[in-house]
């Protein structure tokens, strides 16, 4: 019995499916083994990483400041989470290769070029806000911390909730910095436009300074470190949704333009005669009957087809 078209159309379903699933399954396994290789290579030097990811505040604590380990196993485990982390950090970009390889077939050419340099502006961008918080917020906001002092009380600082912060203070910045690319969509896909949210910067600078608050330490340097980027940030995501406009409304003219033109062209040539012959509708040709012998040569030579016909059938 024969499939239903339903069923057919139900059975491509299901096949496209799992090897959309198959796919997906290859892509993850690939970003899992990046991730296990860069670990590998980064743990033999576990110790020294956690030592540089301290110096901002071994650098404010002075010859005699340190820090202490309260677990039995932080010694080892909090270098290990460290470069765990790291790890995934620094195989960002072939995670996020390897999840363009897995929607590209799905998106138009326009799209397709549309999206890879965001993919990889997203990625400098969020580099860039970890590397302004290590080289410039987290020397300050230590700075800041290790000079209120309490008499009697001596800083040294658990290793654990050390990493916590500064991992916190990393990821924060890191997606703070992805303001321009949260402007330039929102203007590029039609949500608003470029003066209508230029008219609202008094409430995104007060807006900047209330995420500040809520993703960095609770102090007015790390506060004010974020919410200054983020609103510079947010002016250059204006400038590039400008010049993004402004080039495509300048495309959509030169597109307007050359259909305008191709019309004019179209309009203005003959169509082409054709090449068929126009018959004469009054010329008709003299219709002669068979004769009876040729007759039953006709009907001789159909039967003699069937017979051939039921015995190439029957051999079958």
């Amino acid at each position: 019995m024969s499939q239903t078209t339903q069923e057919l159309e139900d059975e491509g379903q299901e096949q496209t499916f799992l090897s959309h699933l198959v796919e997906l399954r290859d892509r993850l396994v690939r970003s899992v083994i990046a991730v296990i290789v860069v670990f590998l290579v980064l743990f033999p030097f576990s110790e020294k990483i956690y030592s540089s990811l301290a110096t901002p505040l071994l650098n404010n604590l002075g010859d005699h400041g340190n820090m202490i380990a309260i677990g039995v196993a932080a010694p080892f485990l909090i270098p290990l989470k460290l470069v765990l982390v790291l790890s995934i950090f620094i195989a960002i970009p072939y995670l996020l290769y390897q999840l363009w390889l897995f929607i590209a077939p799905a998106l138009y050419t326009n799209e397709k070029k549309l999206a890879r340099p965001l993919v990889i502006s997203s990625t400098i961008l969020f580099y860039s806000g970890a590397a302004f918080a290590h080289f410039v917020v987290l020397p300050l906001a230590f700075a800041f911390f290790t000079s209120i002092s309490i008499e009697g009380v001596q800083a040294t600082t658990d290793i654990s909730y050390y990493l916590d912060f500064v991992l916190t203070v990393y990821f924060a910045f890191g997606i703070a910095f992805e303001v321009p690319i949260a402007t330039f969509l929102i203007i590029a896909v039609g949500l608003t436009t470029p003066e209508k949210l230029a008219e609202k910067r008094p409430y995104i600078i007060v807006a900047a300074f209330v995420i500040g608050m809520f993703l960095t330490p609770p102090d007015i340097i790390s506060q004010t470190m974020l919410a200054l980027p983020m609103w510079g940030l947010f002016e250059l995501g204006l400038l590039f949704s400008r010049i993004f406009l402004k080039n495509k409304e300048k495309e959509e003219k030169e597109r307007t333009a050359t259909a305008t033109a191709a019309g004019s062209n179209a309009a203005a040539t003959p169509p082409a005669s054709p090449d068929y012959e126009i018959m004469d509708i009054d010329e008709e040709e003299e219709f002669e009957p068979l004769t009876d012998e040729e007759m039953d040569a006709e009907l001789d030579a159909i039967e003699a087809e069937e017979e051939e016909d039921n015995n190439n059938d029957n051999k079958g």
